[in-house]
């Protein structure tokens, strides 16, 4: 398999596995069958994924964001899907995902008409974001909690927040 990237910061590990890095975003999507996102939620990422990056994307292909949600732009997802242009979608990540997950909504009717579409695909895969729930991520929040709680007991500025 060939393994591309684009990144304004280039790691020399990553070349030295054998992945390579192409110039632009746009050079980039046309050669992938399998788009996954990992970058940081900036106004030069906002929506990133669009109407005009989707179409330069190869027919059929497949996009996965477990970064953030408004990597992608939605409803230009659901016309690509629509379309059959994108050939499916894994997200772990929403915009607006505030009280989506980890809750029960059997019986409710969701009033988000973008998540309740794009659960109509059979090629959509929605899972609730599981990034902090390894062991590390939660012994790092407790530690910082517990800092955090020293720190304000003995009245000093944190250093770190959770």
């Amino acid at each position: 398999m060939k393994v591309l990237a684009y990144d304004v910061y280039h790691n020399p590990e990553f070349v030295a596995i054998g992945g390579e890095y192409t110039a632009t975003l746009e050079e980039l999507l046309p050669q992938c069958h399998i788009v996954s996102l990992h970058a940081p939620l900036l106004e030069t990422t906002k929506n990133m994924i669009n109407a005009d990056t989707i179409a330069l994307m190869r027919p059929r292909s497949l996009l996965v964001n477990t970064s953030r949600g408004a990597l992608v732009h939605h409803q230009a997802i659901i016309e690509a899907l629509k379309k059959k242009h994108l050939g499916g979608l894994a997200i772990d990540v929403y915009e607006a995902e505030e009280g989506l997950f980890f809750k029960n909504h059997e019986g409710e009717i969701l009033e988000d008409e973008i998540i309740s579409r794009l659960m109509t695909f059979h090629n959509v895969l929605i899972t609730g974001h599981q990034g902090f729930f390894t062991r590390e991520s939660l012994s790092e929040i407790a530690s910082v909690t517990v800092n955090n709680l020293r720190c304000f007991d003995e009245g000093k500025e944190c250093p770190n927040t959770v």
